[in-house]
């Protein structure tokens, strides 16, 4: 009859791909926060349960043993015969909870009796952050990164898309965050993932990245919203080559109005964070800003805050951060179709700055 084995979190992250069923037996709201991307929650305890038997524990822990082990043979019983009654015998499991312990033991324990080849992760989840955060900052010194510059609005992220339809490789930072990098930059209806979960979509994508191709990166801030981007990876991009986006004031005030349509829907949502401009600004501009806006007059507001408030911000963070943009060749975007996009991402793709290597086509 099978046992559990014990493996450690590096050899865990070295093998969260299928045909291994990677499960968190933590709680929900400790999966929320943040987990193994791969992973499925499948606790054996849930966040009322969790708290029940963790207050009854500082007073009889006996008797919490006891309650505890009753809600967790009832949780894996619903488990065998729900999210785990189609997995095939030859299914590898590897199963974490926050230290590696009684959760985590008690689940693999039975998935092994079961027939399952499982490992419970040494250290749980404490011990695969840990490893996950050392192969952050390995992993982004490894990489070699190609910035795309430009003032706010010539469409970069559109152009990253692009990029990515061509086959060239990508690192979206304001995808995974959530967030579009500027105070106006939150995205309806999606919270920013917590920092630790955005430390973990990044892990992530920097591991399928191929070290010998080069790696497509916006030239963000060090924060994104409110998610700061890794120390060793913000400095890589800082050191690397850029190349620069242009497009006319008429044209980015086209692209903005396209992505903030929400504003337009939900002025007050404008008003709120054009609020957290009056200490740059002052309140006679941010007036002005807001009376455009109860006017309807978009373009004009639009045009107004790249020239006053996005681009001369825009400008003194390049100058002082990414040294290299006073090299940086410059692509021309002449308008907003999807076709005039792709045929800049092509240029990008095809230019000498980009260093990219000739991928090897089997005949």
């Amino acid at each position: 009859m099978r046992q559990p084995l014990t493996i450690t979190a590096a050899q865990a992250l070295s093998n969260i791909k299928p045909p291994t069923c990677l499960i968190d037996a933590r709680s929900p709201a400790e999966f929320a926060l943040d987990h193994v991307p791969g992973a499925i929650n499948l606790p054996v305890l849930d966040d009322q349960e969790r708290e029940i038997i963790g207050t009854l524990h500082a007073t009889h822990p006996f008797e919490a043993r006891r309650r505890g082990a009753a809600m967790v043979a009832v949780n894996i019983a619903r488990m065998l015969e729900g999210p785990l009654a189609s997995l095939a015998p030859d299914t590898p499991m590897v199963v974490y909870c926050w230290r590696g312990g009684n959760r985590s033991g008690a689940l693999a324990t039975i998935l092994a009796r079961v027939g399952w080849k499982t490992s419970v992760v040494e250290g749980g989840y404490k011990a695969l952050r840990a490893v996950l955060v050392r192969d952050l900052d390995r992993l982004s010194q490894g990489l070699q990164f190609q910035v795309l510059a430009g003032r706010t609005g010539v469409g970069k992220s559109r152009i990253l898309q692009a990029l990515e339809r061509l086959g060239a490789q990508v690192l979206d930072l304001e995808a995974l965050a959530k967030h579009r990098g500027s105070v106006l930059g939150g995205l309806p209806g999606e919270p920013q993932p917590s920092q630790k979960h955005f430390e973990a979509l990044l892990w992530n994508t920097l591991r399928n990245l191929n070290p010998k191709r080069v790696v497509f990166v916006e030239s963000e801030s060090k924060k994104i919203g409110q998610r700061h981007v890794p120390d060793t990876l913000i400095r890589m991009m800082r050191a690397s080559p850029c190349c620069r986006i242009e497009a006319s004031l008429e044209l980015r005030s086209e692209l903005l109005l396209e992505e903030y349509q929400h504003f337009i829907r939900e002025p007050d949502q404008l008003v709120r964070q054009l609020d957290c401009l009056v200490g740059l600004h002052g309140h006679a501009v941010i007036d002005q800003w807001k009376q455009w806006m109860h006017q309807g007059q978009w373009i004009t507001l639009t045009r107004d805050l790249l020239a006053h408030h996005y681009d001369p911000s825009y400008d003194k963070s390049m100058q002082r951060n990414y040294r290299l943009i006073a090299s940086a060749q410059s692509f021309e975007l002449a308008s907003s179709e999807p076709r005039a996009i792709e045929l800049l991402a092509h240029a990008l793709m095809l230019s000498g700055s980009t260093r990219i290597e000739p991928l090897s086509i089997a005949p």
